[in-house]
């Protein structure tokens, strides 16, 4: 008997129909894993191994083919770029503090990585969406400036002001874009990548002075993103990738702070007290 627009119940199918369809409920193009045998994107895993390097392998995983070697090197360079920014940063000192607390070191890595969101490690991946509305704009390979200047007009009536990948609190200017851009250039002379958001990038930055009358320079998020947006990663990986990145930073930080043997830090010292703001002393009733 069959069920009109349900199918067969289980019970109705014959043990070779429940395997094939138990076998097709996960599909993947990724691995491919036999007793004996492991294959990454139909590569042999022992022909990879001290052969390709890890941002390498994060492509072919990612991407589906190996990168180039410029394209393998300008990833790797904006990798290396991301991983710290200092205990003061939310997911690190996170991590420091759950440190403290006896867990194991997975558990403080998560702790750390799951703070990572719009505000505290989004900017990469808010400006990737940004250099791509400018990148599809008919007029932005004439008129590269007006494109920029109606992005960005569209971007603070929608968000407010702060434009990501853009000033930094603690920088005047951020040390890491220089070489990124000399890596990226370098890579565009190669013919590894176009150039194209480099050139928004930099228009964003121009545009972004001149509706604030100041220079506000790009940060690490948005030459990272450049970078990303450059190498064809979609925005969504940007911050994938940056959480990547900032995981080695998590880590060490948390296995340093663990090494020591703290116990129960919490975020200031015992003899800073915080700030009460609520009623004075009362009775109930």
């Amino acid at each position: 008997m069959v069920r009109e627009g349900k199918g067969r119940s289980m019970s109705e199918k014959t043990p070779e129909e429940l395997l094939a369809e138990a076998k097709a409920w996960w599909t993947t193009d990724i691995i491919d894993i036999h007793p004996g045998k492991i294959a990454v994107r139909g590569y042999p895993i022992q022909e990879l191994i001290g052969k390709i390097t890890f941002p390498q392998m994060i492509w072919l995983m990612l991407r589906g083919e190996l990168p180039t070697p410029q394209q393998a090197k300008l990833l790797e360079a904006a990798l290396v770029a991301s991983v710290d920014q200092g205990p003061h940063a939310p997911s690190i000192a996170i991590a420091r503090i759950a440190a403290t607390t006896g867990i194991d070191l997975n558990n403080v890595m998560a702790s750390a990585v799951n703070v990572l969101g719009d505000v505290h490690g989004g900017a990469g991946q808010q400006c990737m969406e940004l250099y791509e509305e400018i990148a599809v704009d008919p007029k932005s390979g004439s008129d590269l400036k007006g494109a920029v200047d109606a992005a960005l007009e569209r971007f603070v009536a929608a968000h407010g002001k702060i434009i990501p990948g853009f000033g930094h609190r603690f920088h005047p200017v951020d040390p890491r874009c220089a070489p990124l851009f000399a890596l990226a250039e370098e890579a565009r002379a190669a013919g590894a990548v176009s150039g194209r958001y480099a050139a928004i990038g930099r228009a964003v930055e121009d545009g972004i002075q001149r509706r604030t009358g100041k220079p506000i320079p790009m940060n690490i998020d948005g030459v990272t993103a450049m970078i990303f947006c450059e190498l064809g990663f979609v925005p969504p990986l940007g911050r994938g990738l940056f959480i990547l990145s900032r995981s080695v930073g998590i880590l060490s930080h948390a296995w340093e702070e663990t090494s020591r043997g703290s116990r129960m830090k919490g975020p200031m010292p015992k003899s800073i007290p915080y700030t009460y703001s609520g009623p004075g002393p009362r009775k109930p009733g």
